[in-house]
């Protein structure tokens, strides 16, 4: 830019001293013709009049008229016949003179260079006329040196008042670039050291404001639990509230955020400063806060994931998921999810790619994970959607609950035993009739081999079938009994819902008959299925099932002729296959319906037991993606719903069915 401004100055130097030389030049010219033409017109009369005495003391007056004696060479007089009437020279008359400027007929005057003794003159020649008649001329010598001696001091004039000038303008605009150039080259600096990503930079360049170690005395910026008035919109002087100014007095003089003075370079300097400190405060907050999610995550107690949206490969696991899986730090990196979970994989597949694109979080539980051994174990996952180096991915914590579901499975096989016992009674009931029966055709059989009696073969063949039929009755009874008792895995099966339930009623009916309390059935038909483990859900139904005879039983107590009967219903609506255990009991309080889900939470008598039925069928529906509800009304009975989604892989799982 300096340098700009110096080729400029000098080209407009070298014009104006060109216009100034031309200017001069030309003004002295024009005054040789003006004396021309004065003696041209004084001189007419003395030569038609031959006086030239009068004509030579003429000229002499005008060549040594004030300063001209220096400008005037010579000056001389010709008549028509070009003889020379008149001139100054202190010698003879120069002949090469004579000739050396004729004037062109017509002309007005003529200007030749004309060599002289002393060197060169400009030669000015103006005709002398009387009226239209020309009678002679008058030559005006100016001397050449002479002129040349003014421009030359012009010159040297001129060149040092621009020298002047240019040194002027030199050094203002050196100032100048101190209090311009300087501050934004500091600015483009600051920007490029920005743009490399060092926020490192010095801010006392920016403004010219030394801080030394202001900025570390800052509150905010030593505690970045602190907010920073200025960064959250609020003066410190009137909205930092008055308890946090009284202990932080550095608040209300701010000693980095200043209002912006001076001219627009030094606003615009403040305001980049203020941007930087900005920039480095976030980002110190920035690092702060990912130093701390990024202990989290490495010392979080349970499993996490980064994966890629797009193909589920992980793109990080922290040291607890390599501990847990068994897989080295590199291993798990660009490993397919699926290879750990391929059930869970499909499911964010599904909620998070394909189908239903859905940002927030999902929470899958009791999932089936394996291990480096491909050992199972069940783990409770959630992932969410977030956003990994630009790209999206899914973030998925997982809770190891293998034990969990090995105590649930202790304290659901334990539930089964108690139930057992309970059906005790009602089980002998069931099997000593088969056995009766069995009793009974094979006594009608040896009595009458006793007694030698014929019977007719279709009489034989009916008393061996009945007897089988009993036989396989009894063994009916006894393999519900062993199924229910069994121990199960958490599984999933596709079912008809009421498949558990008739197993259920097998075993429960005649107990409860011996009770007094009947179930009545609308059973829908051609449900779809669920997904669901048979077993498990008998033991939903028992629990139901128990729980309202209970009901029914404590209602009697107070009205001994009470109705008592089980309805029990189910049908599909919605997606969804829900089964409805209603009793005619005295109904559930409204203060116990909130916490009747609840462990060791009970509406019974002490004694009567311990409050962990309900709250094992609710664990058991909610493994199935079930939910259960309640309807009831004090004096009116109360009614369990519980609801499963329809298995996917069913045909007709939308249709409608209604008992």
């Amino acid at each position: 830019m300096l340098t700009v401004i110096l080729v400029i100055s000098v080209a407009i130097a070298f014009l104006a001293r060109w216009i100034l030389v031309s200017g001069l030049t030309s003004e002295l010219k024009m005054r040789g013709v003006a004396i021309a033409r004065s003696i041209s017109e004084r001189g007419g009369g003395y030569i038609l009049d031959k006086e030239y005495p009068q004509l030579l003391s003429l000229i002499f007056d005008e060549a040594q008229l004030r300063e001209r004696h220096h400008l005037i060479d010579y000056i001389y007089v010709l008549d028509r016949e070009h003889t020379v009437l008149a001139h100054t020279f202190t010698r003879p008359f120069p002949e090469s003179l004579h000739m050396a400027n004729p004037i062109p007929p017509g002309a007005r005057e003529s200007m030749q260079l004309v060599p002289v003794a002393e060197g060169e003159a400009f030669d000015i020649g103006v005709p002398i006329k009387e009226g239209i008649y020309r009678i002679g001329t008058v030559h005006v010598g100016l001397n050449k040196s002479h002129i040349d001696s003014l421009v030359y001091k012009l010159r040297v004039t001129f060149l040092g008042f621009i020298s002047a000038v240019v040194v002027i303008v030199f050094v203002i605009s050196h100032l100048l670039a101190k209090y311009i150039t300087r501050p934004i080259r500091s600015l483009t600096g600051a920007a490029d050291e920005l743009s490399r990503g060092n926020f490192d930079v010095s801010l006392e360049d920016l403004s010219g404001v030394e801080l030394g170690d202001k900025l570390q005395q800052c509150p905010a910026y030593r505690d970045t639990n602190v907010p920073c008035w200025h960064l959250d919109g609020a003066s410190p002087n009137d909205g930092c509230p008055e308890d946090i100014a009284q202990d932080e007095p550095q608040c209300r003089e701010c000693v980095f955020y200043r209002p912006r003075s001076g001219d627009e370079v030094s606003q615009l300097a403040t305001a980049f400063r203020n941007m930087v400190g900005s920039i480095r405060l976030y980002r110190k907050r920035l690092q702060e806060s990912e130093e701390k999610y990024r202990s989290l995550f490495a010392s979080g107690p349970d499993p996490v994931f980064v994966l890629a949206q797009e193909d589920m490969r992980i793109l990080d696991a922290n040291p607890r998921a390599q501990e847990i899986y068994e897989y080295g730090a590199d291993e798990l990196r660009g490993m397919p999810f699926a290879e750990l979970a391929p059930d869970q994989a499909q499911k964010c597949v599904h909620d998070f790619v394909e189908d239903m694109p859905m940002q927030g979080c999902v929470y899958y539980p009791k999932e089936i994970h394996y291990k480096r051994d491909q050992h199972p174990f069940f783990v409770n996952a959630h992932a969410c959607v977030i956003s990994y180096t630009g790209c999206p991915a899914l973030i998925v914590a997982c809770t190891d609950i293998t034990e969990m579901i090995e105590k649930d499975a202790q304290l659901i096989q334990a539930a089964k035993m108690k139930s057992l016992g309970e059906m005790s009674a009602g089980i002998a009931h069931e099997l000593n009739q088969p056995l009766n029966a069995i009793k009974m055709g094979s006594d009608f059989l040896a009595l009458t081999v006793e007694r030698g009696t014929e019977l007719p073969p279709e009489r034989w063949q009916g008393v061996v079938h009945e007897i089988s039929a009993q036989v396989d009755r009894a063994a009916g009874i006894i393999a519900t009994l062993r199924a229910f008792g069994r121990k199960e895995t958490l599984s999933k099966d596709v079912l008809d819902i009421n498949e558990p339930i008739k197993a259920v009623l097998s075993i429960l009916r005649q107990q409860f008959q011996l009770h007094n309390v009947d179930f009545h059935l609308a059973l829908g038909q051609n449900l779809p299925p669920v997904l669901a483990q048979d077993t498990r859900l008998q033991q939903v139904f028992f629990n139901l099932f128990t729980n309202a005879k209970e009901a029914i039983e404590e209602l009697r107590r107070s009205s001994p002729q009470a109705e008592g009967t089980i309805h029990v219903r189910t049908w599909a609506a919605d997606g969804r296959v829900c089964a409805a255990v209603c009793d005619t009991g005295p109904g559930i309080p409204d203060s116990l319906r909130q916490t009747l889900f609840e462990p060791f939470v009970s509406s019974k008598s002490s004694g009567q037991g311990m409050g962990l039925g309900l709250a094992i069928t609710q664990s058991l529906v909610r493994d199935y993606q079930g939910t259960i509800t309640i309807d009831s009304t004090p004096g009116e009975g109360a009614c369990f719903t519980v609801s499963f989604p329809v298995a996917k892989t069913a045909p007709g799982v939308l249709q409608r069915s209604t008992p």
